[in-house]
């Protein structure tokens, strides 16, 4: 089957559409990495096998245009004649992309109700089915419930999701991520469709930019300007890239992207390549993302299969392929230069610029350079307009935003919400609030990010969201890394981490780069272990000021924002560390000694049996004592006292 004209599509957009809508329900189990994880598609199987030794009608994929017509009759089988009854017609079972509520995954949603189940089991299949599809009952025990006990049955209604607005990941978890056909019946590939045949290449750019989207890789860059700035380019050859090595720790917005809606990453793509005159379009993906590797290469097969990729598309004369390169896991090949380099053959690091990418990236030739969240953007705004478009979010930073919501709170997970939403409506609303303690810090945008928090001077808590506002308080959207912090983080060691991580990552093309983060790093560690003095802490602000003023790249020049961050907000912290050599958290174990309380301690031996260095003696019934010398500061004897008699 291939689609040769616009009336085609529309044709084969309203024959699945029917098709998608006579299926007497939808069963969409959650096969997004985390869920599969946990046994998703062990729970897919189970559901599929029960369906055929109950002869229920089970629609995995939907029905070509071919075949003529819908298959309503029902399989064979065994069933009785109230699940034949109740089964005249299809219910559909499907692998969909990422629900994001992944703290209580797997998922599993029906469709049309909406249902959404939580954490369920291959051994709760039968009773869903029984229930829930054959008799339109709810199984109350795998809904989500909230503190108050209060049951959320549909999925919308969950306030999980009900603050959150769904653009770039609109289909994610609502249609089965490995069918063009599905895709295409939401009305996919529609404004591919209208970027060919009802706006010139320069209208589809006045149209991003009059948007205000801009790069959803963290810098912020204006979509709109950086197509324009391909488009004026004379090249024969141009290319669309797109940029999937989604690298920083607590991140998986791209994946999740790539693994539930590849359909949408393309058309993006493609759009971009009519704007921009280009031809030819790569993306790039980390090899770590298997699955995002394995969906977007079927996308690409079936788009090409159906003529949505390729020569003439939908006999306009244009033509666009797209190629998957596969990274290594380098954190530097997320910069342009770098990620084109890697795609070329080379080594993954960054050049001097000028050139810029959109005058030579890709083989020295003009490319449009976006990241996989801007490219799920596009096909709702070519739909629906700039001015719908606008009225989400504050002025220059409209539309949403994708966050990865991890770390010390409540609910987990992959959340979209409009620009300029607070933090405290993403942590507690959405969030559900703090877990093991109140509210710290959030570091935000990875190795590259600074952090926000309640401190000594500051509270971030109803800091608008966006572009500008973050970068007024020292710190960026980076990739939509949220990492919540409870009052039991030590901040030093925080940026100890993300340095060692920036450190390990360094191309080692500029001395700067590595050169200062490997010092930086060397400082934070005697810090953490009890060596640091006063002294450390100026040669912390000097490094970090050379590094951001002379490194090479956008990588380099923001390694030390972290340690910056925290040095502004949670200076008391580390003076604690230098001066008083204490970590306030109770984090760094150089830094802490543990003593018995004889007042609290009954003698009871057992964290003398814990101790796996015999640092701890004493009589049966008589008050302990722990042997500093001795002590190697696991924590053991603390965690397993039961009178909390050690501090």
């Amino acid at each position: 089957m291939r689609i040769n004209s616009p009336e085609e599509l529309k044709s084969m957009q309203e024959f699945y559409s029917q098709a998608l809508n006579a299926q007497k329900k939808r069963i969409l189990v959650c096969a997004g990495t985390g869920c599969v994880a946990g046994g998703s598609l062990q729970i897919y199987a189970r559901l599929k096998e029960l369906m055929e030794e109950w002869g229920i009608p089970c629609e995995i994929l939907l029905q070509d245009e071919a075949d003529g017509h819908l298959h309503t009759e029902p399989a064979a089988g065994n069933a009785s004649s109230e699940q034949e009854s109740a089964s005249g017609v299809p219910v559909g079972l499907k692998k969909s992309g990422c629900h994001g509520f992944c703290e209580m995954g797997p998922l599993l949603r029906i469709d049309p109700e909406g249902l959404l189940y939580i954490k369920v089991k291959v051994e709760d299949c039968e009773e869903i089915i029984e229930r829930s599809i054959l008799k339109d009952e709810i199984v109350e025990r795998l809904v989500y419930q909230d503190q108050s006990l209060k049951s959320y049955p549909r999925q919308e209604d969950i306030p999980f999701y009900k603050k959150q607005t769904r653009v770039a990941l609109e289909y994610c978890g609502h249609i089965d991520a490995e069918s063009i056909r599905e895709y295409i019946a939401v009305g996919g590939y529609s404004a591919v469709k209208k970027a060919l045949f009802e706006m010139t290449p320069q209208q589809i750019v006045d149209e991003i930019t009059e948007s205000s989207l801009r790069g959803r890789g963290g810098g912020g860059f204006p979509t709109g300007r950086k197509w324009s700035q391909v488009l004026r380019q004379k090249d024969e050859i141009k290319y669309v890239v797109c940029n999937g090595d989604e690298g920083d720790p607590g991140a998986f917005m791209d994946r999740s992207m790539m693994e539930g809606e590849p359909h949408r990453v393309l058309e993006g793509m493609m759009i971009a390549g009519i704007a921009a005159g280009a031809h030819y379009g790569y993306i790039y993906v980390r090899a770590e993302y298997p699955l995002a590797v394995s969906r977007l290469q079927n996308a690409i097969d079936q788009a090409m299969e159906v003529g949505l990729l390729g020569e003439n598309i939908l006999g306009s004369g244009f033509d666009f392929t797209v190629k998957i390169s596969q990274g290594a896991g380098a954190f530097v090949c997320g910069e342009g230069s770098a990620l084109t380099s890697s795609i070329e053959g080379n080594r993954g690091m960054p050049r001097v610029k000028p050139p810029r990418t959109v005058e030579k990236g890709l083989f020295e030739k003009p490319t449009v350079l976006n990241n996989v969240e801007t490219f799920c953007n596009v096909a709702p705004i070519i739909l629906k307009g700039a001015d719908w478009y606008k009225t989400m979010g504050p002025e220059n930073n409209h539309g949403t935003k994708a966050f990865a919501l991890t770390g010390n709170v409540n609910n987990t997970g992959l959340i979209e919400v409009p620009m300029g939403t607070t933090l405290r409506e993403v942590i507690f609303d959405i969030g559900g609030g703090v877990k093991g303690g109140s509210f710290k810090a959030v570091q935000i945008g990875g190795p590259s990010g600074g952090c926000l928090c309640i401190s000594a001077t500051e509270d971030h808590l109803d800091l608008h969201l966006d572009f500008d506002s973050l970068k007024k308080v020292g710190a960026m959207i980076g990739s939509g890394g949220l990492v919540v912090m409870n009052d039991k983080s030590c901040m030093v060691e925080v940026a100890r981490f993300f340095m060692n991580f920036t450190q390990n990552e360094s191309c080692g093309k500029c001395v700067p780069c590595r050169e200062g983060t490997r010092r930086m790093l060397e400082l934070l560690t005697d810090i953490t272990e009890g060596r640091g003095t006063m002294k450390h802490l100026d040669m912390l602000e000097e490094l970090a000021d050379t590094i951001s003023d002379t490194a090479l790249c956008g990588l380099g020049k923001t390694a030390a924002f972290p340690v910056v961050s925290t040095m502004k907000y949670f200076r008391d912290e580390y003076i604690a560390h230098v001066v008083d050599k204490k970590c306030p958290a109770g984090q760094c174990k150089a830094l802490v000694n543990f003593s018995i309380d004889p007042q609290l301690c009954k003698g009871c031996t057992k964290c003398a049996r814990l101790c796996p260095v015999s640092a701890i003696s004493g009589e049966l019934k008589q008050p302990h004592t722990i042997d500093v010398s001795k002590c190697i500061k696991c924590g053991a004897c603390k965690d397993g006292c039961p009178f909390h008699a050690i501090s």
